[in-house]
């Protein structure tokens, strides 16, 4: 039965042209071990396809539209005569190029009506992009290209007819790497199709919420690879996320540029505290960039910048940084805060390039974060024994945040502001911080 219409399908032989390729599935298996895939497990797909080829590959097929095969048939032998290569032709219409059959001398011919499968066309785009036939300068000095990025469903015809196409014609592989996404669901988990009706358009999404956002949610909804399921509500979050990220920017905007150039000679702890949370969380940014895993660095970025960054660092450096009676302090949390911020635009750039543009140009002006002249800042490691203190710092101000909640104010009545004095101890595995702690909660040492 038809896919789509379920009406049954008949199956007539009928003769076609063929491409061989089970000669060549050995050369095949071989060749694909030098590809690199992204991810690994997508590579079994390429081999079960190939270990399960059988016939050699039919390439005609009769439709009305498509690439026309460049044949004309002899009237009087029957034998096929084929036109120098360069220009297109369409044999069904057109006058043949020559006016003598190869064969017999007769000067009477009929074109080929059958056209090219369509994976003739899309096999050779590595080809064709590095000048194939056309510069040999430039195909010998670009190719093999360096990926091929794709989705799983079609690993076995655009990818492996690729590889098939080019092995033939240069004996080389087209690319080294291949990069397999899955597919994207709708948020019961099913596959798309305009039968169901289920079939999620982006353009007013991205018009919506936009195509940053849309960016920043296609990458940090699952690993590379997997399924994802297309949810309205996971891309507005992402939305809220760079709404945050935002106004960070127009809070940091509101200070001094102190970059390497005026470092201070020795920075507070707190500040210490959050650049080793920063060497950490771009650790795992170029880390997953390197595995070409988007997943890994938009997460990363989030739950730093939003959970550590914005929620407990800033909170903590206010006071010092709206301080200008101890300068020495004050430049520790600008040059930390400018240096945080730098890191984050630079990071999340490649995922979420408009924003992060808008960003640099209004706080940082030199425009650079665009012609990749940027470097990510080097974090210095010597703070890495800070991290330890995180999970300390949260659920410190956590508790003192919900405490004030559940404390009536002797004055109003009411829960206490945040802004409102309170009793407690601050603990000795924070005694590095007690000072912007203090500052931080108006806490009245007991």
């Amino acid at each position: 039965l038809c896919e789509r219409s379920k009406t049954q399908i008949e199956i007539i032989s009928l003769e076609d042209y063929y491409l061989k390729q089970v000669d060549f599935k050995s050369n095949l298996l071989e060749q694909s071990k030098d590809i690199k895939f992204y991810p690994e497990m997508h590579r079994q797909i390429l081999l079960n396809w190939i270990n399960s080829i059988a016939i050699d590959w039919p390439i005609s097929r009769r439709r009305f539209y498509g690439t026309e095969i460049p044949i004309w048939y002899c009237t009087k032998c029957r034998k096929p005569n084929l036109p120098e290569p360069g220009k297109y032709y369409r044999p069904w219409d057109e006058t043949p190029p020559f006016d003598k059959c190869k064969s017999c001398n007769n000067n009477k011919f009929e074109g080929e009506k059958k056209i090219f499968d369509t994976w003739m066309d899309s096999s050779i785009t590595p080809l064709y992009i590095t000048k194939f036939y056309k510069n040999k300068e430039i195909f010998n000095k670009i190719y093999p290209v360096s990926i091929r990025p794709q989705g799983k469903d079609i690993v076995r015809t655009w990818l492996y007819y690729t590889l098939l196409r080019c092995l033939y014609l240069t004996n080389q592989i087209p690319w080294h790497s291949a990069w397999i996404m899955g597919y994207g669901v709708d948020e019961k988990g099913e596959k798309m199709s305009k039968s169901k009706g289920n079939v999620i358009d982006p353009l007013p999404i991205i018009k919506k919420y936009g195509a940053d956002a849309f960016r920043f949610w296609s990458a940090s909804e699952t690993n590379v690879g997997y399924d994802f399921r297309c949810s309205e509500l996971k891309i507005q979050s992402a939305q809220k996320f760079l709404s945050k990220l935002w106004n960070i920017g127009r809070f940091i905007s509101n200070f001094e540029i102190i970059d390497e150039n005026n470092k201070p000679q020795e920075l507070k702890a707190t500040d210490k505290w959050i650049l080793s949370e920063l060497a950490s969380m771009t650790k795992k940014c170029l880390e997953g960039y390197e595995e070409l895993n988007f997943f890994i660095p938009a997460n990363a970025l989030r739950e730093f910048t939003w959970n550590i960054f914005a929620a407990h660092y800033i909170e903590m450096i206010k006071s010092r940084a709206y301080n200008n009676e101890s300068k020495e302090e004050r430049n520790s949390a600008l040059y930390t805060i400018h240096k945080c911020f730098r890191t984050i635009l630079l990071l999340l750039e490649p995922i979420s390039p408009f924003i992060t543009y808008e960003l640099w140009k209004k706080i940082y002006e030199d425009g650079e974060i665009v012609s990749g002249q940027k470097k990510i800042p080097v974090v210095e490691k010597e703070y890495d024994v800070l991290v330890s203190s995180t999970h300390y710092i949260i659920k410190f101000n956590s508790e003192i945040w919900n405490k004030k909640k559940e404390t009536l104010s002797s004055v109003t009545n009411k829960p206490l502001s945040l802004k409102d004095p309170i009793k407690t101890q601050i603990p000795s595995e924070l005694e590095l911080f007690k000072n912007d702690l203090i500052m931080m909660h108006n806490i009245i040492v007991e």
